[in-house]
């Protein structure tokens, strides 16, 4: 294990948290009027709209409560916390129960979707608030919010949809989001249910959509399994398959570095990497096709910026857990990859789009999918990884 190389990202990790990502975005974003947080900004953090993208606002409750429960318990990080938490019960709720997707400022409903994954952040907002503060009522929401979740993926309950499929498929990214959403739900107040639930998202993952012929992990497959051969069917997303391997390499490391999870979560990685990995440019192509055809999506050879903080995270887990000096190249590859182009060394934070080539596609650094979370996320995760199971002192 190269510790120096190690000591020296926990450090520079810690720096670009604490004061490069998390001062772009904080106080200024905390909505002092309406509560929540106003999150759509360009490169020098101007306002461009100030709509409320649901899902984000959880993950921003969620990162500061949890940089108030892991980092430094500073009041300033729970009271922005708590404008999040207030924002959500307030307005962020439809009379049937689910979640709005895009709210006004002043939380009047814009757009429901018929997906869930602004009740899985909410889980988690919910829960790490509870931990910081002790509030049993909000921790109670969470657990609650969390059945209904594991009700909607099962499909026990119905959410609407304009249109039914004739052409069913099942996604990833509903075990996925549900094993990260149990496994953070389990180490802030905890739930009996976690154990299991984890269990299942990753008998799912390997069994339906890792497919070791193909050398490949799947977007969506048939209610069976089988690949989809059709364009929406062939579609991979690398960045998205390589943040599933990271969640279970970090299961691995809970359970005592299970090999079989080590094991899977590798392969998934190796995968993902040798599938998305553009050697000519540098980065992560955004989507590719299973049998090397072309892909419709006109952003197909982009380079997003959350594919790169999920394979940050993944490479490094991989390193750790393997000690393969492979993953230390990967990581080492996509560290200077992402740092040298997403960051902005003068305004703060990463810029989100990039053409193939590197160069910039536009300087929003909020909207409606991007806030701060996967690059905090990664900066936050990647320092406490080093600095707790890896040995590193910083």
């Amino acid at each position: 294990m190269n510790l120096p190389y190690l000591t020296t990202l926990a450090s520079f990790y810690k720096d670009q948290l604490l004061n490069n990502t998390l001062p772009f975005w904080f106080p200024r974003s905390i909505d002092t009027d309406h509560g929540g947080y106003l999150l759509m900004r360009d490169a020098d953090g101007t306002l461009i709209d100030d709509d409320k993208a649901v899902w984000i606002q959880g993950r921003a409750a969620w990162l500061l409560s949890t940089l108030y429960n892991t980092v430094e318990k500073k009041e300033e990080w729970l009271q922005g916390a708590k404008a999040g938490i207030d924002f959500l019960l307030e307005h962020c709720f439809d009379t049937d129960g689910q979640m709005f997707f895009h709210v006004t400022r002043d939380g009047k409903p814009i757009r429901k979707r018929r997906y869930f994954f602004s009740e899985t952040f909410a889980v988690i907002a919910f829960a790490a608030y509870a931990k910081a503060t002790g509030d049993a009522a909000i921790a109670a929401r969470a657990r609650e919010l969390f059945g209904i979740c594991i009700q909607y993926a099962s499909g026990e309950i119905q959410r609407a949809a304009k249109f039914e499929k004739t052409r069913p498929a099942k996604g990833i990214g509903i075990p996925m989001i549900l094993m990260n959403t149990a496994q953070q739900l389990r180490e802030t107040i905890g739930d009996d249910r976690c154990d299991p639930y984890i269990d299942h998202c990753i008998h799912e993952i390997e069994t339906c959509f890792v497919k070791d012929d193909l050398r490949c992990v799947m977007e969506q497959v048939a209610p069976d399994g089988s690949v989809i051969d059709h364009i929406d069917g062939r579609t991979l997303n690398p960045g998205h398959a390589i943040e599933g391997a990271w969640f279970i390499l970090h299961e691995a490391v809970r359970r005592n570095n299970n090999p079989a999870l080590i094991q899977l979560g590798c392969r998934m990685l190796d995968y993902m990497w040798e599938r998305g990995w553009d050697k000519e440019y540098g980065g992560i192509f955004y989507f590719r096709d299973v049998y090397h055809k072309p892909v419709q999506e006109y952003w197909q050879d982009m380079k997003f910026w959350w594919p790169h903080n999920e394979a940050i995270i993944a490479t490094l887990l991989a390193y750790t857990v393997t000690g393969n000096e492979k993953y230390r190249q990967w990581h080492e590859q996509v560290h200077n990859y992402a740092y040298d182009h997403f960051l902005d060394r003068e305004q703060g934070e990463w810029f989100g789009y990039l053409h193939r080539n590197g160069t910039i596609a536009q300087t929003a650094k909020g909207n409606l999918f991007k806030g701060p979370f996967h690059l905090p996320r990664q900066e936050w995760y990647c320092y406490l990884l080093l600095h707790r199971y890896a040995g590193v002192a910083v």
